[in-house]
């Protein structure tokens, strides 16, 4: 009977009855498109950007781009830190950030080619540091593995077109993952939304099969980190939604909170409130901490603790 029980709720959870109603959340994109150095990179960079701001406005967004002003091409730097503190004294709403362009590595400090002074890890890291929104940073540049070191914290999702600075060669990560974010044909779980996670792991497919085909040995691979112990998670952990493999000494792997993370929301998604969402998130996470540990506990007590967490999450859809 308790396994039917779940399977019902479950039904709940997937197809809740009501209608959708709007929230007045406040929701931001920035976007950064770094120096091209070439013409080719720079149309290039621009179409991946005009992807964001299409899903950005489907998505209600507010979206603030930084790197296309020609009044002062060689000022981005000011502008960013400038936006970005504005944006971090803001107490709620979602924060998403979105670095476009080149990066590089000296051995010791990983940096975002802007117009004009680039951006370090360390120096974003900065601005960002007092942000209490919800905040996801994708860096889609070369070189951009340190950026997962520097950035990582509780409440921020982190992802990075290559898992070093040592990976130095042009990405192809961004471009997949700007045509991904709001595409239904990456919508892995069949939800009716597009997740973080899932653009992320459907972008790192197909790099990895663009390599292949190409016959070249892959100089990117993406990581994500979404539980702040700064160590990311390939896509290659993952089977559907859910990592398939254990970190070592025992620490939680990555993907959860991004997977709750959509640019786009879908109908059901949309009639949640900020509160609601928020234990919904803190529920979801409950329960992929029980299934990571369901070895170690015996069956009733694990499906006790299964059945009291789907309850609560089917009674938070009911309030809709």
């Amino acid at each position: 009977m308790l396994v039917v029980g779940c399977l019902l709720l479950l039904l709940i959870f997937l197809f809740p009855h009501s209608s959708p109603a709007q929230t007045n959340e406040q929701r931001t994109l920035v976007l950064v498109i770094g120096a091209a150095g070439e013409a080719e990179y720079g149309k290039q960079f621009s179409a991946w950007a005009d992807l964001w701001k299409q899903a950005a406005a489907k998505g209600g967004l507010q979206t603030i781009i930084i790197g296309v002003d020609t009044n002062q091409p060689e000022n981005d730097l000011p502008r960013l830190l400038t936006v970005l503190t504005n944006e971090v004294a803001k107490p709620d709403g979602e924060l998403w950030l979105v670095l476009i362009g080149h990066g590089t590595f000296d051995g010791r400090s990983a940096k975002f080619n802007l117009r004009g002074p680039d951006i370090s890890a360390e120096d974003l890291a900065s601005v960002l540091k007092p942000c209490k929104r919800p905040l996801t940073v994708i860096d889609c540049a070369s070189a951009s593995g340190p950026f997962i070191n520097a950035l990582s914290a509780p409440g921020r999702v982190i992802v990075t077109a290559t898992r070093s600075g040592n990976e130095l060669n042009v990405t192809r990560f961004g471009g997949y993952l700007a045509k991904a974010i709001a595409d239904p044909a990456a919508d892995l779980d069949k939800d009716g939304q597009t997740s973080l996670l899932e653009a992320y792991l459907f972008a790192s497919r197909q790099v990895e099969q663009f390599y292949k085909e190409a016959g070249r040995l892959a100089t990117e691979h993406a990581l994500l980190d979404d539980n702040g112990d700064g160590l990311a998670t390939p896509a290659d952990w993952f089977r559907g939604v859910r990592a398939v493999k254990t970190a070592a000494n025992g620490k939680s792997v990555d993907g959860v909170r991004a997977h709750q993370l959509h640019l786009v929301r879908g109908d059901v998604e949309q009639g949640l409130s900020p509160a609601v969402r928020a234990r919904r998130d803190e529920l979801e996470k409950r329960l992929s901490d029980l299934r990571a540990h369901k070895a170690s506990l015996k069956e009733d007590d694990f499906y006790n603790q299964l059945e009291s967490i789907l309850i609560e999450i089917a009674r938070l859809y009911e309030k809709i």
